[in-house]
């Protein structure tokens, strides 16, 4: 071969000047090799649109998840409830025809007890009040009466009962709260 057919060959392995500008032919091989700037954004773009597509797509399901899970849980409790609301239904209208108000009472005394089996198959609890040490946690006192009978602090009266379900407090107890004797007055032993 000669010199010429020898460079020429060379030549055409490396771009023109390349040598003379001191990069080897590796060097060369490994810049023909990286990827496009402009391609690589474009398939990172993309990637990123997917991912973004995805977790929207979970989001979404997720949502639907949970709101089918909620609809579950009350559709459950409606259907504890609905039979007390079919026997207070039965009760106004004997009500209305019966001439005996202790049946009538009896009858709502009735439903009132499945409401209360109804409430704590739920796993909930109506509170206890009158007697117990007024506790704000529980207790909303409305008022604070004198009372002979009770040291001060005690709830004296219930007007409207509070209940929790397991330990969460649903709704606190309206209480009447005792401010002890009169002034004067003396507790019995």
């Amino acid at each position: 071969m000669s010199e010429e057919t020898k460079t020429t060959g060379e030549t055409d392995k490396n771009p023109a000047g390349a040598e003379a500008q001191g990069v080897s032919a590796a060097e060369t091989k490994a810049d023909e090799q990286k990827p496009d700037p402009a391609a690589e954004a474009a398939r990172l773009r993309d990637q990123l649109l997917r991912t973004a597509a995805d977790f929207d797509n979970f989001r979404k399901r997720s949502r639907r998840e949970q709101d089918d899970a909620h609809r579950r849980g009350q559709q459950g409790v409606l259907k504890d409830l609905l039979p007390v609301f079919d026997n207070l239904e039965r009760a106004a209208q004997a009500a209305e025809t019966a001439s005996d108000a202790k049946a009538v009472a009896e009858g709502v005394r009735m439903v009132i007890k499945q409401f209360e089996g109804a409430l704590e198959k739920l796993g909930i609890k109506r509170i206890v009040a009158v007697g117990a040490p007024f506790d704000p946690a529980l207790h909303e006192a409305i008022q604070h009466l004198e009372s002979a009978d009770q040291p001060a602090g005690v709830v004296l009266f219930e007007v409207q009962p509070g209940y929790a379900w397991g330990d969460q407090l649903l709704r606190a107890a309206m209480v009447v709260v005792s401010k002890g004797p009169a002034k004067g007055d003396v507790l019995p032993s």
